[in-house]
């Protein structure tokens, strides 16, 4: 039997329409429509910023093509795949070992867990500005290396090197024009964004490790399983959900990121610390094209890892 709407009830729905709307409006304007004024001016001859010529440029989407056959651009799509994939897995491990640390740990757990968060209260700013002088190549890390017999160190961020790259360079020919691989660069930056977001994926962590019943645990101590085999067969898989989550959350932080990089290195040498971010800044005041274009494969890279997702949870909803 359908519910029958009661005049209370279709009172109260109006309300909280009228309630919500400046706010679906606002988010509305400020989202979706400046993502897609974006995306026209993308497509368009807008060139400087004092000169908007909102002509589409001929032939269509010339700007992309312009920007895929770029050596800048492709350094950027390397160079933010390869952090934010580091980045995930060293934020996200690093943060689950914390947090099983910080939940088994009897004594001062409260200290401990706002030691380990208290890095996520500083500003990337003030981070790269440290992790610089520590990955400095005359100085920091590398004195200790020295000390223990290396007498050729990184250069860290101004290494031009690529890891694995070296046997897929492209021939000049080749419309690819960078080394694929991993920038020698790009580690200080994936190890001083990791420090800094380990403590926020450890609270994640924290709070899924609460919701594990005791019962579950004390199931596998009687079973004779050891500290191993509960983590694997019972811990980790209901923290999947936390894992999923932070993973989910964390993402826009990389690719996104911006300041940290140019605390710490900027573009680099060869472009091999450049990301989208730096890209779209330099552009905005001579290619607003090209910025904006840069702006939507990088809301594209997002898309092709939110949508998935999306759509898994809403499925599992619906055969829920």
């Amino acid at each position: 039997m359908p519910h029958k709407r009661t005049p209370h009830l279709v009172k109260t729905h109006r309300k909280a329409a009228a309630f919500l709307a400046p706010t679906l409006l606002l988010s509305f304007v400020f989202v979706y429509i400046f993502i897609g004024f974006t995306i026209y001016i993308s497509f368009s001859e807008w060139k400087i910023g004092t000169n908007q010529d909102l002509d589409i440029r001929q032939p269509f989407g010339a700007t992309y093509a312009e920007i895929v056959q770029e050596q800048r651009a492709q350094a950027d799509i390397r160079n933010v795949i390869v952090f934010t994939v580091l980045f995930l897995v060293a934020a996200v491990i690093g943060g689950l070992l914390l947090a099983l640390l910080v939940h088994h740990v009897a004594v001062a757990r409260g200290l401990f867990r706002t030691i380990f968060l208290l890095p996520y209260a500083l500003s990337f700013i003030v981070t790269g500005v440290a992790w610089r002088w520590i990955f400095a190549p005359s100085t920091g890390i590398n004195e200790i290396l020295r000390a223990i017999g290396i007498t050729d160190p990184p250069g860290w961020t101004t290494d031009t090197r690529i890891l694995g790259g070296e046997l897929l360079t492209p021939d000049d020919s080749s419309w690819l024009k960078i080394q694929l691989g991993i920038p020698v660069a790009l580690i200080p930056i994936v190890i001083a964004a990791a420090w800094q977001l380990m403590g926020f994926a450890m609270a994640m962590y924290l709070a899924g490790l609460a919701s594990i019943p005791d019962e579950h645990l004390e199931a596998a101590n009687v079973d004779g399983a050891n500290a191993w085999q509960r983590i694997r067969h019972v811990v980790l898989p209901q923290l999947w959900p936390s894992t999923v989550t932070c993973l989910v959350l964390l993402l826009h932080v990389a690719l996104k990121i911006f300041d940290l990089v140019v605390a710490m290195a900027g573009s680099g040498p060869g472009f091999v610390t450049d990301v989208p971010g730096i890209y779209i800044y330099n552009y905005l005041t001579s290619r607003y094209d090209k910025a904006s274009a840069m702006a939507v494969l990088l809301l594209l890279l997002t898309l092709a890892v939110i949508v998935p997702y999306l759509l898994r949870g809403y499925r599992r909803e619906r055969r829920a």
